[in-house]
């Protein structure tokens, strides 16, 4: 099944597919262990960094191996992919979804280069998305800006993306504060355009709230900061216990701490 096809399905059903981003082979493997788990598909997220550090080809390697392997059903994905070129060079590697993020240009501007790859990405079968309004990125300031139904009704029509992340309280990073999202706008922009609509920065945001945004219209939920920010607190603690220097030995105790997350937000996305 593509990836426009399962989103389309949980559209209709009401659910939403957990979308995470991966840095390594362990968070990738306890990414895996916890879909397997709990029998949920899942779509494998990279941003330029992370394929930076891994390298393009390895990583479409490494996650399509996994995912059989783990026996899960699940596809790779570009995150916030900042050029058309980059989203070239992963469709020709076989991602089966990309992202292009012009958010930060003007609304005609954003229009423009997501249309030139949604016109590329049809070659390929595959799936796009775009963000339209302020998300906060890490270093950032969070807002109170939305994005507006008018807005999102053009923008779709201009453009003929698949999935639309859309500005709606959430932010990249930490909060300072309990977020709060704007579940009526989720409600209003799910009703004018049936698309796939894409809430990001998922991380400390309270479960039910998640499950509300759901049920008022996202299907996809992206996942990043919580799973480095385990792996991570897990590793240190680690480290501060054990002389030990093979990396081999370490870094997988940080992988249940990461599949435990990940097992908890497959259940809170997967709710009845």
């Amino acid at each position: 099944m593509t990836i426009q096809e399962k989103l389309k399905e949980y559209q209709q059903r009401h659910k939403a597919i957990l979308a995470t981003n991966f840095y390594n082979l362990e968070t990738l493997q306890s990414i895996l262990a916890a879909a397997s788990y709990c029998q949920m598909p899942v779509i494998l997220q990279l941003t330029r960094s992370s394929l930076e550090y891994i390298g393009l080809k390895e990583s479409v390697a490494l996650a399509r191996q996994s995912l059989k392997d783990y026996g899960v059903e699940g596809w790779i994905h570009l995150d916030h992919g900042d050029s058309v070129e980059l989203v070239q060079r992963c469709l020709d590697e076989g991602f089966d979804s990309v992202m292009i993020d012009a958010s930060n240009q003007p609304f005609a501007e954003n229009v423009k280069i997501t249309r030139q790859v949604v016109e590329t990405a049809q070659r390929y079968n595959a799936n796009v998305e775009a963000e339209l309004g302020y998300i906060a990125k890490l270093g950032q300031e969070q807002t109170d800006e939305y994005t507006t139904v008018e807005e999102a009704v053009a923008f779709v029509k201009e453009t003929d993306i698949d999935a639309l992340a859309i500005a709606v309280g959430s932010a990249h990073g930490f909060y300072k504060s309990v977020p709060n999202l704007n579940i009526g706008r989720i409600a209003e922009i799910h009703k004018a355009i049936d698309i796939i609509l894409v809430l990001h920065g998922s991380s400390g945001i309270p479960d039910s709230m998640i499950q509300n945004a759901i049920k008022n219209g996202i299907t996809k939920i992206n996942l990043a900061t919580e799973i480095k920010d385990t792996f991570m607190k897990a590793l240190k603690n680690t480290l501060l216990t054990t002389d030990e220097i093979d990396l081999r030995k370490v870094f997988p105790k940080a992988c249940k701490p990461v599949s435990d997350l990940l097992m908890h937000k497959f259940k809170i996305v997967n709710f009845s």
